[in-house]
């Protein structure tokens, strides 16, 4: 075993410990959709005196943090998005109607004068029998507040610091607006009149009808003299944490921000406990297909690359629990789907190690799997690296389940070609070391050449001798998706429309019909009424609000008894308008950032045919759906750049082969080259493609309703991106060689001379 070897495997075993150890000892961070609540998002709008930066967002949210806590929801997760837009995850609530009232109050503060202790049980004036305001102060004592003498539109700034001097520690200081220092000077000038440790000489500052600190005045500030207009500071025995809080509440009080819901979703924990089930059947079953198939075309090795894939699991799952990844439906979508990905570097190894071992017999094993490491290499890092960039592209330009679909394709990509280049590499290499396995060519599986590679090289198919028909195929398909798009049009979600869509079960069954016959009569008639998996009924609207909500479900209960809120997606109408131009920009920036990178590592022609291949996909998913009558969706524009993705994987792969023979004879016509180099790639094609297809066949069947969408459109993306990879981007690349390469005529030479038959470089000798 060599020293490159000895060095792969102690850091292959070295992170897979690592990983086995954070596998035990953490829990995953599970997003909504798969354990159940309510997420909302949620838009600071600009107020008259008050513009909505990012720091009145931070103050908003403090402000909320707060009255959530008062709800008891277990863990509530709260974070700022963008400038204005924060971000409300609500576990285990499945009726955000209490939640949404609390969160859309705009925030009240306010300074009251304190009248007394209240009595236990008194909650009226005994002289005029109204009501009176009683709150408990922060150690419990129920305070007799009077009527608000100053508002928190008052308060110009609160800042939270230590005074050493005077030995206050920690304290918070406030200052006020011009005309509300006066009544400050007033409101404390009458408390002031009061004695020392009476609660008369206290002053109540109350946000959301909650004292949140009722300072006594200072026994040296008289009677009617009052505190100074300018501002006042709040002393106590504050900690640092207290202190920042209190400046905080007071702030965001003093600068409220109305807030809008422009996003809400609920998923019922039945919904998320059978994703979960689902996906990890899928996930199971698909990975034991792709193992028992990879085995039975590549033998030892093929098992041995099986075990890199389980280590892959490994790896790629602890990289997300270490690193705190919230784990969505989507996200555990991308983490199955990659799991038919990490088989494609092995594949593309152990197909150039075949080809070395065909065209040198006699070479050793070992020194044909090194080569084929070697010149894989290149292929594996640029269609990798392509993978990468729609990643990026969905976490920075998606949104919500989307971004986590995003990060966990991305950690699967790095974690797969870590399995493939170092711990199947490892793997292999120590076998390749016995003797019995290099000995026993119907062992190893790489000595010998596939059944795929060896019909291929018995046909040997003239593909290429008249690129323009491929192309003419390649364009009807193209015109029969258009001519659906156009026909029976995109049904967009609720996502990019805006509006409402609410999934429930019944505990009796109710026919389409039957339910819109009863919602009709309860005044939804426009609500368009569909059947979900398992008898659910789906129900979309435009605008309803919670409330609007409820009285929809109590409609449905008449007639199917109990009824279940599964789902629910709540998206405002300026959202929608945004996510949908966010998504078109997504598929614009992902064409010219595949061009781009491309043509850096290719020739423009080679760049220019791949993104042609690539649009040729995307709008054969795209027509495939409008034919089928399937929504399009955030999860259908997950997987549309996961179909970019691999198409232009596809593509690269083909393309660095022609890059490679061709640098070998410059003199070979290019269509021979590129001939030749679709023939040597087409077992990886078909073996990777095999591989993946299985992952999302058994999402397809076992991931239910919620992932059905997503992995039919994945399916269609793999089959038409491996047709337009071989029959799309080499025709189209060699039809633009031929165009930008042909000699102009020679001057002074008639143009029939011009025009005799030569030689064209680019066909197998052709004459034009």
């Amino acid at each position: 075993m060599t020293r490159a070897t000895t060095v792969r495997a102690v850091l292959a075993a070295a992170v897979l410990l690592v990983s086995v150890f954070i596998t035990l000892t953490m829990s995953p961070r599970l997003g909504l959709d798969l354990q159940g609540g309510t997420r909302m998002v949620l838009q600071a709008k600009d107020s008259a005196t008050v513009e909505a930066d990012r720091e009145t967002t931070d103050r908003t949210l403090e402000v909320l943090r707060q009255r959530i806590d008062s709800l008891g929801v277990a863990e509530p997760v709260l974070t700022r998005s963008a400038e204005d837009r924060i971000i409300v995850e609500l576990p285990d609530v499945q009726d955000p109607r209490q939640a949404a009232a609390v969160i859309g109050r705009t925030a009240q503060l306010s300074f009251h004068e304190v009248l007394g202790a209240a009595p236990p049980g008194t909650d009226t004036a005994p002289e005029t029998g109204e009501k009176r305001l009683i709150l408990p102060d922060e150690q419990g004592t129920r305070l007799d507040l009077g009527p608000v003498r100053l508002s928190g539109a008052g308060v110009k700034d609160a800042t939270a610091f230590f005074e050493a001097q005077q030995a206050a520690g920690w304290t918070v200081k406030l200052d006020f607006h011009k005309d509300a220092g006066k009544d400050w000077t007033k409101l404390t000038g009458e408390a002031a009149c009061h004695p020392s440790g009476d609660e008369r000489r206290r002053v109540a500052i109350v946000l959301d009808e909650k004292v949140i600190s009722s300072p006594q005045v200072d026994p040296s500030v008289g009677c009617q003299a009052g505190l100074p207009s300018g501002g006042t500071q709040i002393t106590g025995s504050f900690t640092a944490k207290e202190a920042r809080d209190l400046a905080l509440l007071i702030k965001g009080g003093a600068l409220p921000v109305p807030v809008e819901i422009v996003e809400q979703r609920t998923v019922g924990p039945t919904l998320g406990a059978a994703a979960i089930d689902a996906s990890a059947q899928a996930a199971l079953i698909g990975a034991a297909a792709t193992a028992l198939f990879i085995t039975i075309v590549y033998r030892l090795f093929g098992a041995l690359a099986a075990v890199a894939l389980a280590a892959y699991g490994v790896i790629s799952y602890a990289a997300l629990v270490g690193l705190g990844v919230t784990l969505t439906l989507p996200g555990l979508a991308g983490f199955v789907l990659a799991i038919g990905m990490a088989v494609d570097a092995n594949v593309l190894v152990f197909e150039r190690a075949r080809e070395e071992c065909q065209d040198r017999p006699t070479r050793s094993l070992r020194s044909a799997l090194t080569t084929g490491f070697q010149k894989a290499f290149s292929a594996v890092a640029d269609s990798n690296i392509t993978t990468l960039l729609a990643a990026g592209l969905l976490f920075f330009l998606g949104s919500g389940p989307v971004k986590g679909f995003g990060v966990t394709l991305a950690i699967g990509v790095i974690a797969s070609m870590f399995s493939a280049l170092v711990i199947a590499r490892a793997l292999t290499e120590i076998a390749a070391g016995s003797r019995f396995v290099s000995d026993y060519r119907g062992v190893n599986g790489i000595a010998r050449p596939g059944s795929v590679r060896t019909w291929l090289t018995r046909k040997d198919p003239q593909l290429f001798r008249k690129p323009v028909q491929w192309l003419v195929i390649s364009t009807a398909l193209v015109a029969v998706a258009v001519a659906g798009i156009v026909v029976r049009g995109v049904d967009l979600g609720v996502e990019f429309t805006g509006g409402r869509l609410v999934e429930y079960s019944t505990s009796r069954p109710v026919d389409v019909e039957t339910a819109r016959s009863t919602l009709s009569d309860a005044g939804f008639g426009d609500a368009e009424i569909t059947t979900a998996g398992d008898g659910d009924i789906s129900v979309r609207t435009g605008k309803l609000d919670n409330d609007g909500e409820h009285a929809l479900r109590t409609a449905l209960a008449t007639e199917g008894g109990e009824t279940t809120k599964v789902r629910d997606e709540l998206i405002g109408p300026s959202l929608g308008d945004e996510l949908r131009r966010n998504a078109l920009i997504a598929l614009g920036v992902a064409v010219l950032v595949q061009l781009a990178y491309l043509a850096f590592r290719f020739r423009w022609t080679f760049a220019v045919g791949s993104v042609i291949a690539m649009v040729h996909d995307v709008i054969i998913v795209v027509g495939a759906f409008a034919w089928l009558g399937r929504p399009v969706d955030g999860i259908f524009l997950a997987a549309l750049l996961t179909v970019i993705g691999y198409s232009v994987n596809d593509s690269v792969v083909v393309f660095d082969r022609v890059r490679e023979l061709w640098a070998g004879n410059r003199k070979t016509p290019l269509a021979t080259i590129a001939r030749r180099a679709v023939l040597q790639t087409v077992p990886r094609t078909v073996n990777t493609g095999m591989g993946a297809l299985f992952i999302l066949v058994a999402l397809a069947v076992l991931g239910g309703d919620s992932l059905a969408d997503f992995a039919l459109a994945l399916l269609i993306g793999i089959v038409v991106g491996t047709w337009s990879s071989v029959f799309t981007a080499v025709p189209g690349a060699l039809v633009l060689e031929r165009t930008t390469t042909a000699p102009p005529p020679v001057p002074g030479k008639s143009s029939r001379r011009a025009r005799a038959p030569r030689r064209d470089p680019l066909d197998n000798g052709a004459r034009v």
